[in-house]
């Protein structure tokens, strides 16, 4: 089967790089997302694996060939796009079948792949109508089709669920991962969406302003951030983030803020920071409301967003927004009341307040 490998691959606009220099090797079989902020270089990168956009530099591969000035229709990839791409005046099974006519394929084996696409997506009832007789989540099953039906080595999926609302998103994010799992076949999907990419990828890509900050598995990124960008991005809500001085000793390391003291993991080189400011990061989901934890650290409650069976609880620590993820059943009065939290220094991650890269490991 198919990879994709990317080396020092780099787009440029005139002087201005949008691209620079990344490396990243998509394994066959595999689910990989890029995700990023709007301008961060990911749909770019998107279409020059496609051979849609001109590249500046560098390399790509697919299934180890060197791809970079091979025609688009000769890469044996299959786009899916924002906004469908669909003919308005071609009904459902023309639309899926345009590229294989367009390949001179035979008519009888046109109409038995559209036929078994069709059953795979739920067309099969919808093959005679036209685009604009489809609600959102039917067209963008259409334009996967119209994919689908080329067994192409590799898949590119460029923002596709977008344009859809949130009920239909998470409807088709399944569906999705559903025919990946059914088809198996390499596939690169482009979203600005972290919730998405948390919950398609094998492997996610967080980009910004051009570069790879960080590859891992969905749980890899939101458990172990390489640095503060990584962790604002990926997370709902994401992780609270604070500058805080590091007093204490190395044996029982302290981070001070708005005058309360905070219990720091050990971590090796901490020590030397002692004095100093680092970034401290917590997640929602490892703050506890003192009521239900230890060693309580003031905070003063502003808002309580109730979710059903978890609440967001927006609290001011000092003058930073600290935001508390928390269960609902059985502690709901407790929540609409809560002056304090507690942590596990363990689930802390500290980072440098200059780079933001993340500190060393805790301590065996």
């Amino acid at each position: 089967m198919s990879g994709v490998k990317l080396s020092q691959l780099t787009k440029r606009y005139g002087d201005i790089e949008v691209v620079k220099a990344i490396d990243l090797e998509v394994a066959p079989h595999e689910f990989v997302v890029l995700v990023g902020p709007s301008g961060c270089g990911k749909s770019t990168t998107l279409r020059m694996i496609a051979g849609l956009e001109e590249i500046s530099g560098g390399t790509v591969s697919i299934n180890e060939q060197l791809v970079n000035r091979v025609a688009p229709k000769d890469r044996d990839v299959a786009m899916v796009f924002q906004n469908y791409a669909l003919y308005p005046h071609l009904n459902v099974a023309d639309n899926i079948a345009f590229g294989l006519k367009i390949r001179k394929t035979p008519k009888e084996k046109v109409q038995s792949m559209v036929t078994d696409v069709a059953q795979i997506l739920g067309l099969t009832e919808y093959l005679h109508r036209r685009p604009a007789d489809l609600s959102g989540g039917q067209r963008q099953r259409v334009a996967m089709g119209r994919a689908i039906v080329r067994h192409p080595k590799v898949f590119l999926f460029d923002e596709p669920l977008s344009n859809l609302d949130a009920k239909l998103r998470s409807q088709m994010r399944a569906e999705i991962k559903r025919l990946h799992q059914q088809l198996d076949v390499t596939s690169i999907y482009v979203t600005h969406d972290q919730v998405e990419a948390m919950t398609l990828a094998d492997r996610i890509v967080v980009m910004n302003d051009g570069i790879i900050e960080q590859v891992g598995t969905p749980m890899d990124l939101f458990l172990n951030p390489a640095n503060t960008f990584v962790a604002g991005f990926i997370g709902s809500p994401p992780m609270n983030q604070f500058d805080a001085l590091v007093s204490g000793n190395a044996d029982a390391p302290v981070a001070e803020i708005a005058d309360q003291i905070l219990p720091l993991p050990v971590l090796p080189g901490l020590a030397d920071r002692i004095g100093s400011k680092i970034t401290v990061g917590i997640r929602p989901e490892h703050a506890q409301v003192h009521q239900l934890g230890d060693n309580p650290i003031n905070v003063q409650l502003e808002l309580v967003e109730t979710l059903g069976s978890e609440a967001l609880l927006h609290t001011k620590l000092g003058e930073e927004t600290f935001i508390i993820k928390a269960e609902t059943e059985g502690y709901y009065d407790v929540l609409q009341k809560v002056s304090a939290f507690s942590v596990n220094p363990a689930q802390m991650k500290l980072f440098d307040v200059d780079t933001g890269l993340v500190l060393g490991q805790p301590e065996a």
